[in-house]
């Protein structure tokens, strides 16, 4: 009890630059593959897990979302994994992906789906990989529901914008999630602004160097804030990926500048983090879109959870000791 207790305050009273550190270490141990064995081999609590994960199966998801959907809520369903290294893998990535929008059609459940490039073999074979990407949004597109491309390590950025801008002349309801702290995001977005992107905007989850990402809080939010505005004079249907009421309330602001309404556009939230609010957000009129991953490829995802927010960390660390 007392190392409950102990570890509950050390994580409420937290300050910004402490909370930079335990992010910093955690984006450093996502990539380890010895930190990654003691987690998933030891003894931690299925609960941390389930909290945040649907489950291993595409099924798990699927009934995730249909509960979702139940509360008025959509679902963003997303295969777990990423890096692929070989033809084969990026081919059952791609066949794993074909099967979720069969599912989807099955079902009739309220989802897009979301895909990595890297997956789909973007790190070794751009042309396959846009091949792939192209039959997976036809096949979306064919169902009534579509695509989300998510965006990974900086390397990564041109490439996966290069077949976003290739396959949305094509595919119009395309999106595209862009990174707020990279430096270079305003500009990758007015780049597109003849083109009115598709954008799920969302802070960025990645261990990247400074002169590459903003660190500071106060200057990722005020970059977000930023974006937003702009997503709503010059995109199209913006995807706003936040927990923080405060960048809600900016995302209200500037669509009725713009003369818009709740409805046109998203609140994006991830799997177990802030249900209350989501199902608020859902009751008061608003689109709302819970990201739902699924798959054993959990630790990486999760350690970048735990890094994004102090107070996913307190959850996994309250579970720990078992409170």
């Amino acid at each position: 009890m007392a190392l409950s207790l102990q570890v509950e305050q050390t994580a409420v009273t937290w300050e910004w630059g402490s909370a930079l550190i335990v992010g910093r270490a955690l984006l450093w141990a996502a990539e380890k593959k010895r930190v990654q064995k003691l987690v998933t081999e030891g003894k931690l609590s299925r609960s941390v897990v389930t909290r945040f994960v649907a489950g291993d199966t595409l099924e798990d998801a699927i009934t995730a979302i249909k509960e979702l959907n139940a509360r008025g809520i959509g679902g963003i369903l997303d295969l777990l994994g990423e890096g692929v290294q070989d033809a084969v893998g990026a081919g059952a990535a791609f066949e794993e992906y074909l099967l979720s929008i069969r599912r989807i059609e099955e079902t009739k459940i309220d989802t897009t789906v979301s895909i990595k490039l890297t997956q789909l073999g973007l790190a070794f074979d751009k042309g396959a990989c846009i091949d792939y990407v192209r039959r997976l949004a036809a096949e979306a597109q064919a169902i009534g529901t579509y695509v989300e491309i998510d965006m990974e390590q900086s390397e990564y950025v041109t490439d996966t914008i290069d077949i976003y801008k290739h396959l949305q002349k094509d595919f119009d309801d395309l999106r595209l999630a862009l990174q707020v702290y990279l430096r270079r995001t305003p500009g990758d977005l007015e780049d597109m602004a003849t083109i009115a992107p598709k954008v799920r905007l969302v802070k960025g989850a990645y261990k990247e160097p400074e002169d590459i990402a903003l660190e500071k809080g106060k200057e990722i939010d005020a970059q977000f804030r930023f974006l937003t505005t702009w997503l709503f004079d010059k995109g199209a249907d913006p995807g706003i990926a936040t927990h923080d009421s405060d960048l809600i309330a900016h995302a209200h602001r500037a669509a009725q500048s713009s003369g818009s309404d709740k409805g046109s556009y998203e609140i994006q939230m991830l799997y177990g983090i802030r249900r209350d609010l989501q199902e608020q957000l859902a009751t008061d009129g608003y689109r709302v879109r819970t990201y739902v991953p699924f798959g054993s490829a959990w630790y990486p995802y999760l350690m970048r959870r735990m890094a994004e927010r102090p107070a996913n960390l307190r959850f996994f660390l309250r579970a720990l000791v078992g409170k």
